[in-house]
C-alpha cells in the first residue's frame, strides 16, 4: 500500500503527522545535518525518531559536477554527513540524490568530464550509503534548477551510459510538468522507478490547481508502483490545513 509523506523541516514534523502522513521526509543540508565549524553534526531535533526518506543530499558549495572541484572535498563531506543521516533513518532509507545547484556543470567546464565526475560521485555516495543500510535516488531536475539530468528519460540514459547500477530514479510531477515529459515515460522506465513526488501548480498543494496529479498518481498505479509518495509543495500560511487536504485528496485516489 503506498505511503504518504511530506518534504518538511523538523519544526513542522509534529503538524505533519497531525494532518494524516505516513511519514515525514527532511530535508538533510541545514536540517538533520548543520554545519559545525568545519564539520557536520546532527541536529537535536531529530534525535530519537527515525524516518524512511530524505532529500537534498549535497549544499551548492559542494560541486560534484565540477571536474576541477577538489575531489576529496566531497568525499570527506560524504563520510561526514551519511553516518548522521543513518543514526535517525529506517532500515533502507531513501535518499533522494537532487541537489541542483551542487550538481550543476559550470560554465567552460569539460562536459565529459563533468559528467564523470557526477557518475563517480554516484557511485561513492551509493556505495557508502549502502554501507549504512541506506539507498541513493537519482531525482531529475527541470533546467531552471540544474544544467544535467533534467528528465527521467536523461536519468536513465546517464545511469546506464556510465554504468552506474542500484540507483532508482525519482519520478517528481514538478519537474515532469515543468520539462513537459509526457507520462508514457512512467511506462517506458517502471522499473527504474524507486521514488515519487508529487504537487500541483505552481508547486502548491493538491487541488490548489490545474495540474494532473490525479492521472500522475493513477499512471504510477498502473505500472505497478506501490512505493512512497512526498508531497514537496511551498506551503502557505496554514500548514496543518494544506497537507491534511492533499493527504485526503490522495487516499481518495
Amino acid at each position: 500500500m503506498t505511503s504518504i509523506g511530506v518534504i518538511a523541516p523538523s519544526g513542522r514534523t509534529e503538524t505533519a503527522f497531525g494532518a494524516g502522513v505516513d511519514y515525514v521526509e527532511p530535508s538533510i543540508v541545514g536540517n538533520v545535518a548543520v554545519a559545525d565549524g568545519d564539520g557536520w553534526r546532527l541536529a537535536p531535533e531529530y534525535e530519537g525518531r527515525r524516518h524512511p526518506s530524505f532529500a537534498i543530499l549535497f549544499p551548492g558549495d559542494v560541486r560534484v559536477a565540477d571536474p576541477g572541484f577538489p575531489r576529496e572535498r566531497v568525499s570527506a563531506y560524504v563520510d561526514a554527513v551519511l553516518p548522521l543521516v543513518a543514526s535517525v533513518a529506517e532500515p533502507g532509507a531513501k535518499i533522494v540524490f537532487g541537489s541542483g545547484r551542487s550538481r550543476t556543470v559550470p560554465d567552460g567546464a569539460d562536459r565529459a568530464a563533468a559528467e564523470e565526475r557526477f557518475a563517480d560521485v554516484l557511485r561513492e555516495t551509493r556505495d557508502r550509503a549502502a554501507g549504512l543500510g541506506l539507498q541513493i535516488m537519482l531525482e531529475p531536475l527541470h533546467q531552471g534548477e540544474t544544467n544535467l539530468v533534467n528528465s527521467i528519460r536523461e536519468a536513465v540514459a546517464f545511469l546506464d551510459g556510465h554504468g552506474v547500477t542500484g540507483v532508482p530514479v525519482v519520478a517528481d510531477l514538478f519537474h515532469i510538468e515543468l520539462e513537459h515529459e509526457p507520462f508514457t515515460v512512467l511506462h517506458d522506465h517502471a522499473d527504474r522507478i524507486g521514488h515519487a513526488h508529487i504537487a500541483d501548480a505552481g508547486r502548491r498543494y493538491l487541488g490548489s490547481g490545474d495540474w494532473p496529479w490525479r492521472e500522475f498518481v493513477r499512471e504510477l498505479h498502473t505500472v505497478g508502483y506501490d512505493g512512497s509518495i512526498s508531497l514537496e509543495c511551498i506551503w502557505g500560511e496554514d500548514f496543518g490545513a494544506e497537507v491534511r487536504a492533499s493527504v485526503e485528496r490522495l487516499r481518495a485516489l
